[in-house]
């Protein structure tokens, strides 16, 4: 019973793609036992805080139920998708639909929008579900290979070899456990069609807006596009917040993969990658924003933040076959 668990050591430390993607096959596939959706949402989860990792690859358990917790909220509330579990009701389900249920919030609120205070309360909560049926789980599926955790210490370490492994393939990764994930759903809930559920899934992790980031860069920064340097002045102000790597890779959003931008820019840039160049312009507005240590919300917002993450990243998202360049 591996998902009773409370501690898993790392079974071997180095392995081939091949090995990696031997387990994957098993994991996400019918050979593997999923009563529920939870494997996957934690698969989706790691893929969200893959360049939140410290230099030990550890990543906390409030890191991992956050996102955790935003993929359950938005499926169960906002798309009403009820059964996550074949059997008794997911723990998970019960504990979003109580609170949803105590506080009379409409279907129409996605994760973000919430109270603050709800949504620590919600991390909470699904955190310990988490350590009661999801880290032994998977740690059981993937034969101790992928990660090690630690109740106790509420860590959870990936293997290296599987970091960069997730990195290398990770679109892939994305498109994989998103089908999977649908059609698990589409088994479970009366839907019209796994097309009507792949857009859902798809897009449970986005963030419904970058308005909080907008504000703190037009705070420390001046209001001028980030790619042609356009002023965004005027009663009816454009100021737009792009993702520098596209979202659709990096699958989440961090203040130092965001900058702003003036709308013909945004518009024209969409899902491609800026000229290598404008590396060296980021990690320069980074390091400023790095120096703000007198503001405890930008050394939140830049913990764990190193130069070569960045870099790691635009590279790793050619390797996904983001290649295409684009200038203003």
């Amino acid at each position: 019973m591996s998902h009773k668990l409370k501690v898993g050591e790392l079974k071997e430390f180095y392995l081939t793609d091949e090995e990696i993607w031997r387990i994957f096959t098993v994991v996400l596939s019918s050979k593997s036992v999923k009563s529920s959706t939870y494997k996957y949402a934690l698969v989706k989860s790691l893929i969200e805080n893959l360049y939140q990792v410290n230099d030990q690859f550890e990543l906390t358990y409030d890191q991992l139920a956050f996102s955790f917790t935003k993929i359950y909220w938005n499926l169960i509330v906002h798309h009403q998708l009820i059964h996550q579990n074949r059997g008794k009701t997911a723990r998970v389900v019960t504990i979003i639909k109580e609170e949803q249920t105590k506080h009379s919030i409409p279907s129409e609120m996605i994760f973000d929008k919430i109270d603050e205070t709800l949504q620590v309360r919600l991390v909470r909560q699904v955190k310990t579900t988490m350590k009661e049926n999801v880290y032994g789980a998977l740690y059981g599926d993937t034969r101790g290979k992928f990660y090690a955790f630690d109740h106790k210490q509420e860590v959870l370490k990936l293997n290296a070899a599987v970091h960069s492994f997730m990195l290398n393939y990770q679109r892939l990764i994305v498109n994989l456990t998103n089908y999977h994930m649908a059609t698990m759903i589409e088994e479970l809930n009366e839907v019209p069609s796994i097309n009507y559920l792949l857009g859902k899934v798809e897009s449970i992790a986005r963030r419904s807006s970058l308005r909080p980031f907008e504000k703190v860069l037009l705070h420390y920064f001046n209001a001028d596009c980030f790619y042609c340097s356009k002023t965004l002045t005027g009663a009816k102000r454009e100021t737009h917040v792009d993702h520098f790597i596209p979202w659709s890779f990096v699958q989440s959003d961090h203040i130092w993969n965001l900058v702003l931008s003036c709308n013909k820019c945004n518009s024209s840039k969409s899902d491609k990658l800026p000229k290598r160049n404008y590396l060296e312009y980021i990690i320069e507005r980074n390091d400023e924003l790095n120096d703000k240590k007198e503001d405890a919300t930008i050394t939140n917002l830049m913990k764990n933040y190193k130069h070569k993450k960045i870099i790691m990243l635009y590279d790793y998202s050619i390797k996904n076959g983001f290649d295409t360049v684009w200038t203003p």
